[in-house]
C-alpha cells in the first residue's frame, strides 16, 4: 500500500523565503513527488497537522483545496492498486497528476523540432546531443519536469565528473541545455517557475586560457615544405590565411569566394557565418599572396578561393549538408595542422581556431590599437578582445620576471 503525504520542500526555497509544497508518494521504499501548486513560508505550514496555518491570508481556501487534492490522490492510488496488484510508483504518480506536469523529454524534443528552422544546425544538434546524454544517464524517457530536482542534478554532475571524466566546461554545457528547456517551458506557462532547480547549483568554471602561436612558430608552419595542391597544403594555407586575414573562422575561410574579394582595394567583404553580419576589412600582402596562389585564368567570381568544396549548389542549398561537410573538413584540417606542428616540435595544442587567437595576439604585439583588433575580429564587445590584451600583459610580466632581476 502506498502512503501519501504533503511535504514542504525547504531545500527549494526561493529568494522570498517561499518553498514549494509537494505531494509525496512512497511505495515499496521508493519515493516520488508531485507538485501541489502551492508555495509557502516555513512559518505558514503545519507539518504535523498537514495544514496551512491561519497566519496565511488564504489558509481556509488553500486547506480545502489541498484536502481535495489528497483525497483525489488517495482515490487514484486505491483504484490503481485494486486493478493492478503490481502497479509501480511511476504509474501511481502518472495516475495522480494526470497531465498537470509534462514529460521533460517529450517537451524538450518537441521544442527542439519547433525551433529547428530558427537556430543554426550546430545549435540544434548540440541540444540533441546533451539531451541524449542526460537520457542515457537517467536510463528512461519517463521523466517529468518535477522529477528533475537539485539532488538529481547533483548526482548527474557527480556522474559526469567521476565516471565520464568531463571537465567543468562540458559539465556546464550539459546542465545549461537542461536549464534552457526549463526556461522555455516556464516562458510558455507549461510549468511554474518554482520548478526551476538550477539556481541552487554551483557550476565550476575552467580558467579561460587562449592559446596562440608566436610569430616564429606560425611562420615556420607557413614555410613548411608540402606538395602543392594536396589537401595538407590547402589546409595549411587556409590556416595561415586566417592568421593574416583578421582571424577569420574556419567556416568563413572555407566558403570565401573570389567575389568576396575586391582586388583593387585589397578588401574582403562577406556575411560572417556565426553572426550573420556583413563584415569587411583590408588584407595584407601575405594574405593576398595566398589568394593569388589559388587564382588562375579559369577562375570565376563564384569559385571558392580554396578548392575544398566540391558540390557548391548542395553546399549552399542544404544547411545540414553544409554543417556536416564543414565539420568533417574542419577535423581533417586540424589533423594536418597538428601533424605539421608536431614535426616542427611545436608543443602548443594547435587547431584551426588557434589562428584566430594568433591573429589577435600578433596584431596587439605589433602595436595595433585594441579597438581596431576588435573591429577586424567582428567582436560584439571590446571586452572579448581585452582577453587577448591580458595575454600580452602576462607575456610581458613573464619576460620581466625572466630577464630583469
Amino acid at each position: 500500500m502506498a502512503s501519501i503525504k504533503l511535504i514542504l520542500r525547504t531545500n527549494q526555497k526561493d529568494q522570498t523565503g517561499h518553498s514549494p509544497l509537494y505531494i509525496r508518494i512512497i511505495k515499496d521504499r521508493k519515493t516520488k513527488f508531485i507538485t501541489a501548486g502551492v508555495k509557502l513560508k516555513e512559518s505558514e505550514w503545519d507539518e504535523l497537522k498537514q495544514k496551512v496555518k491561519k497566519n496565511h491570508p488564504n489558509s481556509a481556501r488553500m486547506n480545502a483545496n489541498l484536502s481535495q487534492k489528497i483525497a483525489d490522490a488517495e482515490g487514484q492510488v486505491a483504484d490503481m492498486e485494486r486493478k493492478v496488484k503490481t502497479v509501480s510508483i511511476k504509474k501511481l504518480k502518472e495516475a495522480i497528476k494526470g497531465k498537470e506536469v509534462p514529460n521533460f523529454f517529450t517537451y524538450s524534443r518537441k521544442h527542439c523540432e519547433r525551433i529547428k528552422g530558427n537556430v543554426s544546425i550546430s545549435t540544434y544538434k548540440t541540444y540533441g546531443v546533451y539531451l541524449d546524454k542526460f537520457e542515457k544517464w537517467v536510463g528512461t524517457t519517463d521523466v517529468y519536469f518535477d522529477d528533475i530536482t537539485v539532488s538529481l542534478l547533483m548526482d548527474y554532475l557527480a556522474h559526469m565528473s567521476n565516471k565520464l571524466n568531463n571537465g567543468n566546461t562540458t559539465q556546464r554545457y550539459s546542465i545549461m541545455i537542461l536549464a534552457i528547456m526549463f526556461k522555455e517551458a516556464i516562458k510558455e506557462e507549461i510549468i511554474p517557475d518554482y520548478m526551476y532547480p538550477f539556481n541552487k547549483l554551483k557550476l565550476k568554471k575552467d580558467a579561460s586560457k587562449r592559446q596562440f602561436l608566436k610569430k616564429e612558430q606560425f611562420e615556420a608552419i607557413g614555410s613548411f615544405k608540402l606538395k602543392e595542391n594536396t589537401k595538407a597544403c590547402i589546409y595549411r594555407d587556409m590556416f595561415i590565411f586566417s592568421i593574416y586575414a583578421g582571424g577569420l573562422r574556419f567556416s568563413d575561410v572555407l566558403e570565401i569566394q573570389h567575389k568576396h574579394f575586391n582586388e583593387e582595394e585589397r578588401r574582403i567583404k562577406k556575411v560572417i557565418r556565426k553572426t550573420g553580419r556583413v563584415h569587411q576589412f583590408k588584407i595584407g600582402q601575405l594574405a593576398l599572396d595566398i589568394i593569388h596562389k589559388y587564382k588562375n585564368k579559369k577562375t570565376t567570381p563564384d569559385d571558392f578561393i580554396f578548392p575544398v568544396v566540391t558540390n557548391k549548389d548542395l553546399f549552399f542549398s542544404n544547411e545540414e549538408f553544409r554543417y556536416t561537410f564543414s565539420e568533417s573538413i574542419n577535423k581533417a584540417a586540424n589533423f594536418q595542422i597538428k601533424r605539421i606542428a608536431k614535426k616542427l616540435e611545436i608543443t602548443t595544442n594547435v587547431s584551426f581556431h588557434i589562428s584566430r587567437h594568433t591573429f589577435a595576439t600578433n596584431a596587439l604585439n605589433n602595436g595595433m590599437r585594441i579597438e581596431h583588433v576588435s573591429k577586424l575580429m567582428d567582436h560584439n564587445d571590446i571586452s572579448t578582445t581585452q582577453i587577448y590584451a591580458k595575454i600580452i600583459n602576462e607575456e610581458l610580466d613573464n619576460a620581466v620576471d625572466k630577464y630583469i632581476h
